[in-house]
C-alpha cells in the first residue's frame, strides 16, 4: 500500500467511525461516562479486556462492571475491602470470569498505589 493509498484509507475509517454517534453504539461509550481521568483509564482497560465478541454484549457486560463498582472505579480500586470483592463473584464474560476480575482490581491497585497509576506504568 503507498503513502496516498494508506492515507485515503485512513481517512476513511476516521469519517466512518470518528463521531459521536458511533459511540452511542461501541464499547467506548463506557469510558466516555466518565470525567475523571482515573476512571477514565481503568473503565477503558478493564472494557478493552472483555472487548472481544458481539459489541452489544461487551457493552452489556461492561456496564455490569462498572455497576458493580458503584459507577465509581477509581474511588473502587483504591479504597474496596475484601467484602468488596465478593461482590464480583457472579460476573462472568465469555471467558473472562470473577476471579479474573478480582485479580485485575487489586493488580490495578497496586499500580496506582504503587506506580503513579496506568499512565505511569505504561509509558
Amino acid at each position: 500500500m503507498h503513502n496516498q493509498e494508506l492515507k485515503d484509507f485512513l481517512d476513511e475509517k476516521v469519517a466512518l467511525y470518528n463521531h459521536p454517534k458511533f459511540i452511542l453504539t461501541d464499547p467506548i461509550q463506557i469510558p466516555h461516562r466518565f470525567s475523571k481521568k482515573e476512571d477514565i483509564e481503568i473503565a477503558g482497560f478493564l472494557t478493552a479486556t472483555i472487548a472481544w465478541g458481539n459489541r452489544t454484549m461487551i457493552i452489556k457486560n461492561a456496564t455490569q462492571m462498572m455497576e458493580l463498582m458503584g459507577n465509581n472505579p477509581f474511588e473502587f480500586v483504591i479504597n474496596h475491602q475484601a467484602k468488596d470483592l465478593k461482590n464480583l463473584n457472579n460476573f462472568v464474560h465469555r471467558t473472562f470470569n470473577a476471579s479474573d476480575f478480582t485479580y485485575f482490581i487489586t493488580a490495578l491497585n497496586h499500580l496506582y498505589k504503587n506506580l503513579g497509576g496506568l499512565e505511569f506504568a505504561l509509558t
